[in-house]
């Protein structure tokens, strides 16, 4: 067995929100051994540069001090040495999000690319991690949680664990703190959920929807499980949403009251997203960790790592996790349909779709999706959004051209035999091929058209296969984002006019954060940033702005007034009448074999 690389990390000093953390390599390059500190988390495709957080670093081999060489932006040098070596950096560790690391007086929360060195060159020995518990009264009250797997804790869990090689170290986050905890399993499989932060939580039924959750995804794929354990971190805070998965864990944000309260008995709305996000992240457990692309067959943790397969990998997912909630039996097919709407309003709202395919957003990922700013609506499509929309017309297509013999989920089980079993990397056009194979049928116009191209997707056509009409009309309101309607329903009333910009308010002020291509604002010369002051001579603020709107008229000549850079201007605008860009859905008036079928899962 070859020589592990060993570290310790210590919360060192809570209230400066520092983490000292030790690598000790015992066989070190004889020519000087390298460290570096990855540059981004796989699973948020964003450089982000952690090593900036290291506030010290220093090397010794023994009692001597051994210099240390720093090459470029993370990587350093420390001087040949023979015997082991250890180098000791302190972390500064005060991002709450998913992605980064966390400390102070209440918990510590850490994902190993932000605070583990790693050996150049021998990324691929086993490693052995001593999690030490910190000084004081917290080491009696905190515990640690983690999916990694243990060698020698104690009853707080802070202790020795290993890592069959560094990708699988960075892989498993760190909770250690006073969460809650309540465990259970799923087709034989110890889950954990950890919530950090004040909450009111019905444990009981959280346990119970999402161990349906887990069970159904565990049996879509087959048994067993591709994990011995599981871990959901959940941080409970005021507004918050967002997760990153991991192999046999994720870290997940939300709000305190999106999780079910003691004696809620209704399903909201808030909790039925957080379900969603749950069911995002654990399907993701197959499809990105273990089915991945070829481009991150290993992960280069130095620089981006690009493929145009991310509106598979994140898109169907994205698909699969509310489809999954119904047959899971966690979501009404009534709510399915409302969200598919509302996506397909999204979408339709979006003129990015218009100038980028949802290949194209995978690909600039690194540099346009997760780096957006006042123009992404007009030239950014959502690899997330789209490619689960993607998902849907190529699933109903399948069913209806294989006369619903099979569907989009005989291609993910073939995903996972071919790729998730062996750890072969998905090559570019190893979606395409797999959907060809595993349905006998081809679908080249469809992927030139729907992934690598621009065209509107065909959700007409596929909804139609199971019964499901759609109607494009206007938005009725400001907050009209589409839904469920029946057969008989009528549009009453339509909203006015369409200007054209979207807005946040900021105190009492209306600020201007988006304007539309070919728009009546970007015709008035609008643009983000603008603070709304009146129009058509009325003041507007945060209060007023919906309903002014609402009154104005199509075509009819108006005059905003605005503050830029703190001058006042004077623009002319003509208003439009609102676009087709809300969209229903008219459910079966009768029993549907497709639409059964589809939702329940059979072929």
């Amino acid at each position: 067995m070859s020589e592990s690389i060993r570290y310790t990390l210590r919360a060192a000093r809570p209230e400066a929100h520092l983490f000292a953390v030790e690598c000790e390599v015992s066989s070190p390059d004889p020519e000087g051994q390298q460290f570096a500190l990855p540059a981004w988390i796989p699973g948020s495709y964003m450089i982000r540069e952690f090593a900036k957080h290291i506030v010290s670093i220093r090397a010794t081999a023994g009692r001597a001090a051994v210099a240390l060489e720093k090459l470029d932006k993370h990587t350093w040098r420390a001087a040949p040495v023979s015997g082991p070596l250890r180098v000791t950096i302190e972390v500064f560790a005060h991002d709450a999000s998913v992605r980064g690391a966390f400390l102070d007086g209440t918990r510590g929360f850490l994902n190993g690319t932000c605070v583990f060195l790693r050996v150049l060159g021998q990324e691929d020995r086993p490693c052995e991690v001593v999690l030490a518990a910190p000084a004081g009264p917290r080491g009696r009250s905190w515990r640690l949680v983690t999916a990694m797997t243990p060698t020698k804790v104690d009853k707080q869990g802070f202790g020795t664990y290993r890592a069959v090689d560094y990708d699988e170290l960075i892989d498993h986050p760190v909770e250690m703190g006073t969460p809650t905890l309540v465990t259970f399993r799923a087709c034989g499989v110890p889950h954990t959920i950890a919530i950090t932060g004040r909450h009111d939580t019905d444990l009981r039924r959280l346990v119970n929807d999402v161990r349906k959750i887990c069970e159904t995804q565990i049996r879509f794929f087959g048994e067993p499980a591709p994990m011995d354990r599981y871990v959901f971190f959940v941080n409970a805070v005021p507004d918050g949403y967002g997760g990153l998965e991991h192999r046999a864990s994720t870290a997940l944000i939300c709000g305190r009251n999106d999780l079910p309260r003691a004696g809620m008995r209704e399903t909201t709305e808030a909790y039925r997203t957080l379900l969603g996000l749950v069911s995002h992240e654990y399907f993701h457990t197959w499809n990105v960790k273990r089915i991945k692309p070829l481009a991150f067959a290993p992960y280069d943790l130095d620089r981006e790592n690009y493929t145009s397969l991310l509106w598979a990998f994140e898109g169907l997912t994205s698909y699969y996790d509310d489809l999954l909630l119904v047959r899971a039996g966690l979501m009404s097919r009534k709510d399915y349909l409302t969200t598919v709407a509302r996506n397909i309003t999204s979408l339709l709202r979006n003129p990015g779709r218009l100038r980028q395919s949802v290949a194209e957003s995978s690909f600039d990922a690194w540099s346009k999706y997760y780096r957006q700013d006042e123009n992404t609506p007009n030239a950014v499509v959502s690899y997330y959004l789209k490619g689960s929309l993607v998902g849907l017309c190529l699933d109903l297509a399948i069913r209806a051209r294989s006369k619903q013999r099979k569907s989009l989920d005989d291609v993910m089980l073939l995903l996972w035999e071919r790729y998730g079993k062996t750890g072969l990397g998905v090559p570019e056009d190893g979606i395409e091929q797999a959907v060809e194979e595993a349905t006998g049928l081809q679908f080249g116009p469809f992927f030139a058209g729907a992934v690598h191209g621009t065209e509107e997707l065909p959700l007409t056509r596929a909804l139609n296969f199971v019964g499901v009409k759609m109607k494009v009309r206007a938005a009725l309101t400001a907050a009209d984002r589409g839904g469920v309607a029946t057969a008989t329903d009528q549009t009453v009333r339509q909203r006015a006019v369409w200007l054209g910009m979207r807005t946040a308010t900021e105190g009492s002020e209306i600020k201007v954060t988006h304007v539309l291509e070919a728009s009546p604002a970007q015709a008035a010369g609008l643009a983000a940033g603008d603070i709304l002051v009146a129009i058509d001579g009325f003041k507007v603020d945060g209060k007023s702005f919906d309903g002014i709107v609402e009154q104005l008229r199509a075509d009819q000549r108006i005059v905003v007034h605005a503050f830029r850079r703190n001058e006042l201007g004077r623009y002319a605008m003509t208003p439009r009448s609102a676009p087709a860009d809300t969209c229903n859905l008219i459910t079966p008036s009768a029993r549907n074999s497709g639409f059964e079928k589809w939702l329940g899962g059979g072929a």
